[in-house]
């Protein structure tokens, strides 16, 4: 022990310079260190959501679930498949090892859903949930208003606030909750379908024919290109109304002449109050699986002010 502590006063200069650089290495470490509330033990897995309007929860697990879950066998690293089937809703977790790769996960259930989709109803389409955990939900806001309506506030949460939020790194979603979806509903007079002879399946596949531009080449005059284009597609009700069903005796059937067009709301199941004074609407931030909240919390409450400058009186 003498003799350490004589080297130490002898090299004391040694002493003061590792020292100092063991007290900057750590306070670099501090700054860098991630902070959360508690520590993520969630095990890997990946999440696969399916929606299937109008299907009960029993059809919902035969006809989505069931096939889903038999492509997940023989999966690499793959620990345990487990499911909840509700009514217009399938999900389907795939777990694996502790130690796989998350990205590596994922592409090995989206290989397999694409086997998947050939057993699922017409129409219905799986995805893979957001790369996040359990712990995942690190912000929440509200959006309220005194003269905007609960479906105009959805409206500026869906297409101006949450696409600002999603660019900011280690942000994985932005989810919405509340208000309602807005959405262009056609009231069909089921009298007037049968003046016309028409069905509900001829007015569907005239609105999907007749919502879309179609390029039609150019002109070239002189030094100039004129550029032509048939200008279809879909932009209010108006639109909806002048599609041609048909043309009987010379006479085109329209949509107005069958149905009325109207804007309404998307169906839902919940809303969102706060503080007993009405309905809001609410915007959840996920992080990215791996990222450090602190960082991602800090740059969200920078961008919010920005945010706030962007929204429309009220």
């Amino acid at each position: 022990m003498h003799t350490f502590i004589t080297f130490l006063m002898r090299q004391r200069w040694f002493v003061i310079g590792a020292t100092l650089l063991l007290c900057i290495a750590g306070w670099v470490g501090w700054t860098r260190l991630p902070i959360d509330a508690f520590p993520d033990v969630t095990n890997v897995q990946v999440m696969v959501l399916t929606e299937a309007a109008g299907l009960s929860a029993a059809d919902i697990e035969q006809q989505v679930t069931y096939p889903i879950e038999q492509q997940m066998g023989g999966v690499p690293r793959v620990t345990q498949v487990r499911s909840l089937s509700k009514a217009g809703l399938s999900q389907v977790i795939v777990v694996f090892d502790d130690d796989t790769d998350i990205y590596f996960a994922r592409q090995q259930v989206f290989e397999r859903l694409q086997g998947a989709k050939e057993h699922l109803p017409s129409g219905v389409e799986p995805g893979l949930g957001p790369i996040s955990t359990g712990l995942g939900e690190i912000f929440q806001y509200t959006l309220e208003s005194a003269t905007l309506s609960p479906m105009e506030l959805r409206g500026i949460q869906d297409f101006l606030v949450a696409p600002q939020l999603r660019p900011i790194p280690g942000v994985n979603e932005v989810n919405s909750f509340g208000g309602f979806v807005k959405q262009y509903h056609v009231l069909v007079r089921p009298d007037a379908l049968l003046k016309y002879n028409l069905g509900l399946r001829d007015i569907v596949e005239a609105l999907e024919k007749n919502n879309a531009n179609a390029a039609g080449g150019f002109i070239v005059r002189g030094w100039e290109q004129t550029y032509i284009r048939g200008l279809g597609q879909i932009t209010g009700i108006d639109d909806i109304s002048e599609v041609v069903l048909k043309v009987a005796d010379g006479t085109p059937v329209h949509v107005h002449d069958v149905a009325e067009v109207v804007v309404g709301p998307q169906s839902r199941q919940g809303a969102v109050s706060r503080d007993g004074k009405g309905e809001v609407v609410a915007g959840m931030v996920i992080m990215l699986r791996g990222a450090n909240s602190k960082d991602v919390v800090n740059s969200v409450k920078e961008t919010v002010p920005r945010i706030q400058k962007s929204l429309p009186p009220g």
